[in-house]
């Protein structure tokens, strides 16, 4: 019987670590990919609910990111899309301005700092909404979206708001964001009953959340500091061959050691699964059936810490390893240009959750059709992944050109389809 109840037990076991395994298959670009991939041929053989798919009008959509990306950066050496972008304000990068500001003792001391800086700002960086505007001090610009986002929080940070020492501004501690007061945000943002801004009370929460997690983990926060969200640095710098670090390696330390912090979402085995949704149609023979992971914010912010890691002396490679951003401009590119045509107009009148049938196969075709378009984009230029990766076709690029034809179509340049944002998606 000792036997009997050890083999179950190691049975039981097995099967615990196979659900896990299978769980975290899911926590990487690769398994976002592939199943966006599958999510297209379904769409393509017309069994999708929501969409139909014209391939046919995908050339049109290169020309359309090409001509942004030649207006934007003429002699097509173009950056990654990542948040130190719109840290940029009138031909000022304000984050090198910080930088340069600073004593850092080593380079790993400012890696840290940019980590905190990017982290919080990219968890900052859902949809702000039409309405609000940010009041820059230096320019007296009123500054809306992601744009606005991205100031407002490196004001945040210049400021130490998420410092606990004001002598050391330039840090997120981890017991000061845990403790971060609705209030506060409110007052970073100008937050007003007439410049609203959507999901704040989200935002706020993720923050604490993140300050929470960061605290309880010093074996991966905490390695040459206090705890704080840059120290994932130290975590990621330590896996480093060769000094050389994938970007799919950055990804999946974010979404390792990040993922609790999303609210209210899909766990299998007792893992955190993040930005993933059910989706019927998409049919696996194990228990990720109907899961459609898409990390979104997770991969924007791997984007975003490629140069800090850069900056410290490390060689990021496989930069095509992460995958297009299943977000709104890059997703109304396609259906303003008619890629993606609605089966029932009406629905571009409804607002749509987030986990709807309609927002998930909209945000995975939209990585699908990220890899074609960039097949496309290089033919056109003579590039290849190695000299123009995806991430520089999204910064020069896809995102531009879907907030182009969005202002073209509508005047508040709102994307074509309404969802319900809880400021922690998009």
């Amino acid at each position: 019987m000792a036997w009997s109840g050890a083999r179950w037990k190691n049975t039981d076991q097995a099967m615990t670590e196979a659900l896990e395994l299978q769980a975290r298959s899911l926590l990487s670009a690769a398994a976002v990919r592939a199943r966006a991939e599958q999510m297209l041929v379904i769409g393509l053989n017309g069994a999708l609910t929501h969409f139909t798919i014209d391939l046919d009008r995908m050339d049109g959509v290169a020309e359309a990111v090409l001509a942004v990306t030649r207006k934007a950066y003429p002699t097509l050496e173009i950056p990654f899309h990542a948040r130190w972008r719109h840290f940029v304000l009138d031909g000022v990068d304000r984050s090198a301005r910080l930088a340069e500001a600073a004593s850092w003792p080593d380079r790993a001391a400012r890696a840290r700092a940019e980590f905190d800086l990017a982290i919080v700002s990219v968890l900052l960086d859902a949809g702000a909404g039409a309405a609000w505007r940010y009041r820059d001090a230096v320019t007296e610009q009123g500054i809306g979206r992601s744009e606005g986002l991205a100031i407002a929080s490196i004001d945040m940070f210049a400021s130490g708001l998420f410092s606990r020492d004001t002598h050391t501004p330039f840090r997120v501690d981890a017991d000061v964001l845990a403790k971060l007061p609705l209030a506060a945000l409110t007052s970073a943002f100008q937050v007003t009953d007439a410049n609203p801004l959507l999901g704040l009370e989200g935002r706020t929460d993720l923050l604490q959340r993140l300050g929470k997690l960061v605290a309880g983990r010093p074996d991966v926060f905490g390695l040459h500091d206090s705890p704080r969200p840059g120290g994932l640095f130290d975590h990621i710098a330590v896996q480093a061959k060769g000094g050389a670090i994938a970007a799919s390696a950055i990804l999946a330390a974010v979404l390792n050691q990040l993922g609790p912090i999303w609210p209210s979402r899909l766990e299998l085995a007792g893992i955190p699964l993040g930005d993933c949704w059910r989706h019927p149609a998409l049919e696996t023979d194990d228990t990720t059936t109907g899961l459609v992971p898409l990390h979104k914010l997770s991969q924007w912010l791997s984007y975003s810490l490629i140069e800090p890691l850069q900056r410290a002396g490390f060689d990021v490679i496989d930069i095509d390893g992460l995958t297009g951003l299943a977000e709104y401009r890059n997703g109304g590119l396609f259906v303003d240009h008619e890629v993606l045509r609605l089966r029932d107009p009406a629905d571009a009148g409804r607002a749509h959750a987030v986990d709807s049938l309609l927002v998930v196969e909209w945000r995975a075709l939209t990585v699908a059709l990220l890899d074609r378009l960039a097949d496309l984009v290089r033919t056109k230029l003579g590039r290849t992944p190695e000299t123009l990766p995806l991430a520089s076709i999204l910064e020069g690029g896809t995102w531009a050109a879907g907030r182009a034809i969005a202002f073209a179509r509508r005047p508040d340049g709102s994307p074509p389809l309404k969802v319900i944002s809880d400021g922690t998606v998009f």
